[in-house]
């Protein structure tokens, strides 16, 4: 059994609720642990989306992708492919691991609009949800608080896929006997 532990970076606008445009993935980052909790390997690539091709600056600030990153990055049918590849490269088996729900959605909605199938979604679950049990807090927090709550040093570059990854795996490592395993429908 292999664990991905995985972070999405997606377009986004300020005010979103009021644009209505569908978020696309931008950036896939990724850690392959093994049972022994070693790093097998990382996988980044950048996406260039298809619905809205351009970048807000908003987006740009927020993830430090820039227009650049995306517009030389395959589209996500090849993206995911590479993806795919690298993970069945490890092992048949794997869970995926991020933290909360939003990147299996992300990456359900970005199937579905290229007509892509989404079965190896269902191996997933949220740290994010499991941490809350674990550290016997009141409510859910992100990435970055959860690292501030276990003293662990933020990483890189905030909002990057790949950073995000490694900054996850740090508390997927420390909690690595906790995690409870279970498939998503």
């Amino acid at each position: 059994m292999k664990y991905i532990i995985l972070d999405l970076e997606a377009t986004c606008w300020e005010g979103k609720s009021l644009t209505k445009r569908p978020n696309e993935i931008i950036e896939i980052g990724a850690i392959c642990v093994d049972e022994q909790k070693q790093i097998l390997g990382e996988f980044v690539t950048f996406v260039k989306p298809l619905k809205n091709p351009i970048l807000s600056d908003f987006c740009t600030q927020l993830t430090s992708i820039n227009q650049t990153m995306v517009d030389t990055a395959p589209y996500f049918p090849e993206a995911l492919a590479h993806f795919q590849q690298w993970i069945q490269s490890f092992d048949i088996e794997y869970w995926l691991c991020s933290w909360g729900f939003y990147d299996r959605t992300q990456f359900k909605q970005d199937c579905l609009l290229h007509q892509l199938p989404t079965e190896w979604l269902q191996n997933h679950i949220s740290l994010k949800h499991q941490y809350t049990t674990i550290a016997q807090l009141h409510r859910h927090i992100g990435m970055k608080g959860a690292l501030q709550n276990e003293n662990i040093p933020l990483e890189g570059t905030h909002h990057r896929g790949i950073d995000d990854a490694r900054n996850i795996n740090k508390i997927f490592l420390k909690y690595f006997h906790q995690w409870q395993f279970t498939t998503v429908v």
